[in-house]
């Protein structure tokens, strides 16, 4: 999405850090440049209000349900990951490992379960 106007900051730069924006998580002179780039952008400002919206009512309807401690400690463990650069895995760490798929071999060998008596 872009105006086609020129602007200081670009209006995909801006869209890609929406929700940086929306959570307060920028440092603020890069707020401040996004306040400027909506004065001046209007489908840039309704995008941004349309999602402050959802974000509200998402908090609104789902705001009172407490986040697991373990399930936080994933996340952020995962964000600081992502933010030092190194390399994400995509299974969960904390689960147990998978079992490992077993060959058409090995399923004809594995012996049959047997009926148990009563």
């Amino acid at each position: 999405m872009s105006c086609g106007e020129p602007h200081e900051t670009d209006c995909s730069e801006v869209l890609d850090h929406l929700y940086e924006f929306l959570d307060h998580e920028m440092p603020d002179s890069d707020c401040t440049k996004f306040e400027t780039h909506f004065e001046e952008c209007s489908p840039c400002l309704e995008k941004y209000g349309l999602e402050q919206a959802v974000k509200k009512l998402v908090k609104r309807c789902c705001g009172h349900d407490d986040v697991p401690t373990d399930l936080r400690a994933k996340v952020m463990g995962r964000i600081d990951l992502i933010r030092s650069g190194q390399a994400v895995p995509e299974h969960d760490l904390t689960a147990a490992p998978p079992e490992p798929e077993q060959s058409a071999a090995q399923r004809r060998s594995a012996p049959s379960p047997s009926p148990q008596e009563s």
